[in-house]
């Protein structure tokens, strides 16, 4: 018989409860590590996945940011600093906060570079066709002829002393949820890091922005949707780390007549969805208001032209998605993609 001294006996007690403690603590410590909170704001559903000892804390003072932009920035709530911009056009300026006058800035800035392409003044357009939303339809030629007289983002007047904003015409109306999300997307990373955060998801709307890499310290892994097949189905993955990953494609929103699918990307110059070559534009930059404000602009561009922007600006790059089922990157993309579906061709050049 093995007898085991009271000494023995003591020390193998000590030894079980020290394991069962450290179990205790390193599973704590990892649940409390990884969270993954959604939330609806900005006009779209959101999603949030945090590593981090604060990251409760950092989750939740982030949803409160993104509420604050979208009531300063929503087109839908009467009393947000966007509503009464278009309230007051062709009347008086509106002051507004440093949040909302920096986005206008912004997007200013892309309308250029993109020679019209991206336009914020498109909102009155937007309401004719009303894509998404009860009561879409096809607004008669007149209509989108008299609104294309109010559509110009160079009626735009921004005053810096002040922070005010006005618009010249009567009826203009301004729309930044071309770049709002990019812009809330870097405020929830600025929230991330304030609060140790090394390692986040951040998706607003599928505006996808990642923190670091992930727990393991590999590349978080973004898919790129296909424009031809459901939600959820992809063209290509590509890894990224502290990046940011923007795409508008025609698949979001829409209705189709006769077999004609008409979308919610608008081209300011015609009144009508876009009819460029482009079916998904992807920007993969630094800072996701950059890549907000670009993509929209890139997919009503066309191939040829916005491969040739994208390129003169440093630190950005583009994945585009064509109608012939081809895809052309910037040259700063090659070879840092997986195609993921045999429908697509890879096009090196232009």
């Amino acid at each position: 018989m093995l007898l085991i001294t009271i000494d023995n006996a003591l020390i193998i007690m000590i030894i079980v409860i020290f394991v069962t403690l450290i179990l205790i603590f390193l599973t704590g410590n990892h649940k409390k590590l990884y969270i993954v909170r959604e939330f609806y704001s900005l006009g779209t559903n959101n999603q949030l996945k945090v590593y981090g000892k604060k990251a409760t804390k950092a989750i939740e003072e982030s949803i409160k940011k993104v509420c604050e932009i979208d009531n300063k920035m929503s087109v839908f709530k009467e009393e947000s600093e966007l509503s009464k911009i278009s309230i007051n056009a062709g009347n008086k300026p509106q002051i507004v906060s440093n949040d909302t006058y920096y986005v206008i800035q912004k997007a200013i800035k892309y309308c250029a570079l993109s020679k019209g392409a991206f336009d914020i003044t498109i909102k009155p357009i937007v309401a004719l066709w009303s894509i998404g939303k009860e009561g879409q339809q096809i607004p008669s030629s007149n209509e989108i002829k008299e609104k294309l007289k109010i559509i110009n983002y160079k009626d735009v007047v921004i005053d810096e002393n002040d922070k005010s904003i006005f618009l010249k015409k009567k009826e203009q109306e301004i729309d930044v949820g071309g770049i709002a999300k990019g812009y809330a997307a870097d405020k929830v990373k600025n929230v991330m890091i304030k609060n140790g955060i090394k390692s986040a998801l951040i998706n607003l709307g599928g505006n996808i922005l990642a923190l670091g890499t992930k727990i393991d310290g590999t590349p978080w892994s973004v898919g790129i949707q296909d424009p031809f097949n459901t939600r959820g189905e992809f063209v290509l993955t590509i890894g990224v780390i502290n990046k940011s990953v923007v795409t508008s494609g025609n698949y979001e929103r829409y209705f189709e007549v006769k077999g004609k699918r008409f979308h919610h990307i608008i081209n300011p110059s015609t009144g009508y969805p876009s009819e460029s070559d482009i079916l998904g534009a992807t920007i993969i930059s630094d800072n996701s208001i950059d890549g907000d404000g670009l993509s929209t602009g890139v997919y009503i561009m066309g191939v040829e032209k916005a491969i040739k922007l994208i390129e003169e600006i440093e630190g950005v790059e583009a994945i585009l998605i064509t109608k012939s089922r081809e895809i052309y990157v910037t040259s700063g993309m090659e070879g840092k993609f997986t195609i993921t579906s045999q429908d697509f061709v890879y096009k090196n050049g232009i």
